[in-house]
């Protein structure tokens, strides 16, 4: 499951490694940095735009390298000004990137706090009975070029809404790891990618901004916790105990609560980190004020933050969301013990912005998938 480009991405290089191709070629080492100022600061669009560097520089850069490994298919902006994102790469594979924006009182859309959410995986093999991502299985896992090119894609798409995000990815508040794909199967792709997206050489972004959600891979979940640079953590739970869980994650069965919790838990020991519990709420069934209670102590014992997720409906899946009245039930439970929590209202609906929903169609449309 792993696609070999004719050339790889410049996006997946690391200072050290761009460096390191240089120096064979007999270039100083110094040109690295050059080079990728161009493409993360100043967003080259092509290597003629590289104007400081050598025309026969360029002309190898061109020949070694892709400078932008997936190209933009869809921009889709949905009434409330959630922008879905659906891109192809060079095997025609299709992921989504979404920018969900939070508009502030008294300012513009172009000042609203904005949430890029990015994908690691085309597919998904977790099989969650409500998600539209893993409907079609797992095609492959995306290189570390593949997973960083899209927030330069998102870029481009703000360079041109608002020039004064041109300089930096400051505009952006934060970076989630939630679209399609386990992240943490995709591991070492993972952590290369966001390793180029933190440093001051990439795009700058800190770790604090950046969280990486998962299904519950409690093995990786460990292992991420050894990592130097302390990303934020999110935990797919969707489900409050094994019952439940595992009805609608398979993924329980391997990691059950019991292997999970202690795994989150030691995360957060290593880190010092609030972790948050992602909540989907469905109708009839994971929506109990039984299952909030379970939620409310385990969220406790974590002392984890709760994203409750009214269900994004998908077509073709039998789910549906609870009433409003159900869904603020459920949270008053977490809120009168003082869980720290959000109820999140729906962003995107109109425009499919469900993890997997707008590929899905896609595919449907060309004849790849029934």
């Amino acid at each position: 499951m792993k696609f070999v480009p004719a050339k790889p991405p410049l996006t997946g290089e690391t200072l050290d490694s761009l460096a390191a191709r240089l120096m064979e070629r007999g270039e100083p080492p110094f040109r690295a940095r050059q080079i990728l100022d161009w493409l993360y600061k100043k967003r080259a669009r092509s290597w003629d735009d590289m104007t400081n560097l050598p025309k026969a520089l360029r002309a190898w850069l061109d020949e070694t390298f892709e400078l932008m490994p997936l190209s933009l298919v869809l921009n889709r902006q949905s009434a409330d000004v959630t922008d879905k994102l659906l891109l192809e790469l060079g095997d025609k594979s299709l992921i989504e990137t979404v920018i969900i924006r939070a508009p502030q009182d008294g300012v513009g859309v172009d000042h609203s706090r904005k949430t890029i959410c990015i994908s690691t995986q085309v597919g998904c093999a977790m099989a969650c009975v409500f998600c539209a991502s893993g409907l079609a299985g797992l095609k492959r896992d995306l290189s570390a070029g593949e997973i960083v090119a899209q927030l330069l894609q998102v870029c481009y798409r703000e360079d041109v809404r608002t020039p004064r995000a041109r300089e930096d990815l400051a505009s952006f508040d934060n970076i989630v790891v939630m679209g399609m794909g386990e992240p943490l199967a995709n591991y070492d792709a993972l952590i290369r990618a966001l390793t180029i997206v933190n440093a001051d050489w990439g795009l700058g972004v800190g770790a604090r901004r950046i969280t990486i959600s998962t299904s519950g891979l409690a093995p990786k979940i460990l292992k991420l916790a050894e990592e130097p640079i302390g990303f934020r953590l999110a935990i797919s739970l969707h489900g409050a105990s094994d019952e439940v869980r595992g009805r609608i994650m398979p993924v329980n069965k391997a990691y059950p609560l019991a292997k999970l919790l202690p795994a989150v838990k030691t995360f957060n020991e290593k880190h010092g980190r609030m972790v948050t519990l992602e909540f989907i709420l469905i109708e009839e069934v994971n929506d109990s004020l039984e299952q909030a209670g379970l939620l409310r102590d385990i969220a406790g014992d974590l002392h984890a933050h709760v994203n409750l997720i009214p269900y994004n409906t998908v077509e073709g899946l039998p789910w549906k969301r609870p009433s409003l009245t159900r869904q603020e039930r459920f949270a008053d439970v977490l809120r009168s013990a003082r869980i720290s929590t959000t109820l999140r209202r729906e962003k995107g609906h109109d425009i499919d912005a469900a993890c997997g929903q707008l590929r899905l169609k896609t595919e449907i449309e060309r004849g790849e998938v029934g």
